[in-house]
């Protein structure tokens, strides 16, 4: 299935490569992957990757930053010599898998566009806050709740209109759309505990 070509900000890079945001800056300022301007509206002056360019970040923390910068740059001089190459010699000790990181990528970008059909924002719903279509509950607040350990069988016995999937496209989706300003509590972001659990440390 053949992914769509467009560009990535920084966020939705690291939401796809699975590479934190602080490492993805990095490697833009380290000249390591090319950029350029995102023509999205609020776009302009922002850095934005391609496809390729991602390919270039999951390799590069992978196992480029073990590379000295001229291994590196041949490593992804072959890639783009032999862009549908499954394997890729770049020099007679490193031979890269570059067709499992391809599709590693492949799937975390189609669910980052999944995940972008099914949640919207809508001001009259929670006050504009993402939530998921057909529904008030808010996206962002799923994701918090997973991530401070809340069991994703807890959370779809309180929202039934939730399955798996859309738990997983949650994730994914705040982390390539992270909030601006100071972190809503859960239920600033409409999101009700259905149990608490005390836990002893």
């Amino acid at each position: 299935m053949a992914v769509s070509a467009r560009i990535y900000t920084p966020a939705e890079a690291a939401a796809v490569s699975g590479i934190a945001v602080k490492a993805v800056h990095n490697a833009i300022d380290k000249k390591i992957v090319e950029t350029q301007a995102d023509p999205r509206p609020r776009g302009a002056a922002r850095r934005a990757l391609t496809r390729e360019g991602l390919l270039r970040l999951k390799l590069w923390h992978g196992i480029g930053s073990a590379l000295s910068a001229e291994r590196r740059e041949k490593l992804f001089e072959a890639i783009t010599a032999m862009p549908n190459a499954k394997t890729v010699r770049a020099d007679d000790l490193l031979i890269v898998d570059v067709g499992a990181a391809r599709k590693q990528l492949d799937a975390r970008i189609r669910a980052l566009d999944e995940a972008e059909a099914a949640i919207h924002r809508d001001k009259g719903i929670l006050g504009g806050e993402p939530v998921f279509k057909g529904t008030r509950i808010p996206a962002r607040g799923i994701a918090a709740m997973l991530a401070q350990g809340a069991s994703a069988e807890g959370i779809l016995d309180g929202y039934p209109a939730l399955t798996p999937r859309l738990l997983d496209l949650a994730v994914i989706w705040s982390a390539a759309h992270p909030a601006r300003g100071r972190p809503k509590t859960l239920r600033e972001q409409g999101v009700s505990p259905t149990s608490t659990q005390r836990l002893t440390v």
